[in-house]
C-alpha cells in the first residue's frame, strides 16, 4: 500500500469517526435521540453509496440479475472503499443476502473484545446506508441492517424488497 493509500484511508476513518460522534455530540446538547442519529447516519451513507456505485459502475457492462449484483458490492465495491473483500456472502436464492466481513475497517480502531459491542451499531450505519444507495442505484430496493456479536467482524443482512 502506497503512502498515499494509506493517507486515504487514514483520512476516510477519522472523518467517519468524527462524523459519528459529532452527530452524537451535537444530540447530547439538544434533545437528540440514539435512533435520530443512526438514521442520519444510514441517510449520509446512502447519499454516498448512490453517488459511488455510479462511479464504479460507468464502465461496467450490465449485470445479468441480482446474485451478480451482490458479487460486484462484495468485490469490487467493498475493496475500493475498505481495501479488501467481503469475507463471506450467503444467500437462501429468496432475496435475503449475508454480507460478513471478518476484520471490517470501522470497528478494528475498537477492543476486540465484548466491552464496547453496545457502541457497534452507530458504527455501521454509515455503511448500512453506503450499501441501501448503492444497490438503489442499480435498481434494487433493500433494507440492510448490521449485526456484530464479536468485534471487529460484522455482518450486513441485505433484505431485497420485492416491487
Amino acid at each position: 500500500m502506497s503512502k498515499s493509500e494509506m493517507a486515504d484511508e487514514a483520512l476516510f476513518l477519522l472523518l467517519h469517526n468524527e462524523m459519528v460522534s459529532g452527530l452524537y455530540r451535537t444530540a447530547e446538547q439538544g434533545d437528540g435521540e440514539n435512533g435520530r442519529c443512526i438514521t442520519k447516519l444510514e441517510n449520509m451513507g446512502f447519499r454516498v453509496g448512490q453517488g459511488l456505485i455510479e462511479r464504479f459502475t460507468k464502465d461496467t457492462a450490465r449485470f445479468k440479475d441480482e446474485l451478480d449484483i451482490m458479487k460486484f458490492i462484495c468485490k469490487d465495491f467493498w475493496t475500493t472503499v475498505f481495501k479488501k473483500q467481503i469475507d463471506n456472502l450467503r444467500t437462501n436464492h429468496q432475496g435475503i443476502y449475508v454480507l460478513q466481513d471478518n476484520k471490517f475497517r470501522l470497528l478494528t480502531q475498537m477492543s476486540a473484545g465484548k466491552q464496547y459491542l453496545e457502541h457497534a451499531p452507530k458504527y455501521l450505519a454509515f455503511t448500512c446506508g453506503l450499501i441501501r444507495g448503492a444497490l438503489s442505484n442499480l435498481g434494487i430496493k433493500s433494507i440492510v441492517t448490521a449485526e456484530v456479536s464479536t468485534m471487529p467482524a460484522c455482518k450486513f443482512q441485505v433484505m431485497i424488497q420485492k416491487i
